[in-house]
């Protein structure tokens, strides 16, 4: 009798954890098993987890594996190179997706260059609010490296994801332009009906589209790439030119 009055307790809290888990979309703190779908994708070495967890929901959703292109490196002209978490290349055009792992509240207008995350600290009873750079003008900027690519990448119709994962909650983010989502990640499937929905793209050369993504994803596989990008932001940041 102990032992089945144990077993039920187990499940009982097993559930309630999972529940939990699933309700915060806190995707840092619990283990997850690789998703071998995503071998045709990527590799478990590059990106975040909350990338990879994306990129099978998207799965998912019913998108071609061949459509999706996670962790790609653009070359930025002086820049070096700008990189992108994932694009999806659909009958509509192309969705550009920026992926977050943030906790607390956040805040913020499409068009301010710093966002708020504010996060209670229940032991001092005090709230801390951290400032980062918009992910809307994040995501906008990789948008414009991509419109560069080509002559048929600047009048493809592009669409712009904001994905949060983590403990977080959007309390106060507005003046969101039209193309434009900025969503937990339980709501992908609902912005992808949304986008989905929208007039067919006019391709003039998908093998170009497919081989100027691939190319890009062929250049974060590069760690020569890699460092170029880290040191190239190095530089821009200039923190080494400040002494005090």
């Amino acid at each position: 009798m102990e032992i089945f009055i144990i077993f039920l307790i187990l499940v009982f809290v097993g559930l309630i954890i999972k529940s939990a888990y699933h309700k915060s979309s806190n995707s840092t703190f619990w283990p997850q098993r690789y998703d071998e779908r995503l071998d045709e994708i990527t590799s478990e070495e590059r990106g975040t987890w909350s990338e990879r967890d994306l990129i099978s929901s998207l799965l998912d959703y019913g998108i071609s594996p061949k459509a999706i292109f996670h962790d790609l490196y653009i070359k930025n002209g002086k820049y070096g190179f700008s990189q992108i978490d994932v694009v999806v290349a659909t009958k509509v055009g192309l969705i550009v997706f920026e992926v977050k792992d943030y906790a607390g509240w956040i805040f913020g207008r499409a068009k301010d260059t710093k966002w708020t995350k504010s996060l209670y600290d229940k032991y001092h009873n005090e709230t801390h609010k951290y400032r980062f750079y918009n992910p809307v003008l994040q995501n906008e900027s990789h948008i414009k490296v991509l419109q560069k690519q080509s002559k048929q990448f600047a009048d493809l119709p592009f669409y712009s994801v904001i994905v949060f994962y983590g403990d977080s909650e959007l309390i106060d983010i507005n003046f969101i332009p039209d193309g434009t989502f900025v969503i937990k990640p339980h709501r992908l499937n609902d912005v992808l009906d949304i986008i989905l929905d929208n007039d067919e793209a006019e391709y003039t050369d998908k093998r170009e589209v497919m081989r100027i993504l691939k190319s890009a994803v062929d250049n974060g596989a590069n760690p020569d790439t890699q460092t170029e990008h880290v040191d190239k932001l190095k530089d821009m940041l200039g923190k080494d030119r400040v002494l005090d």
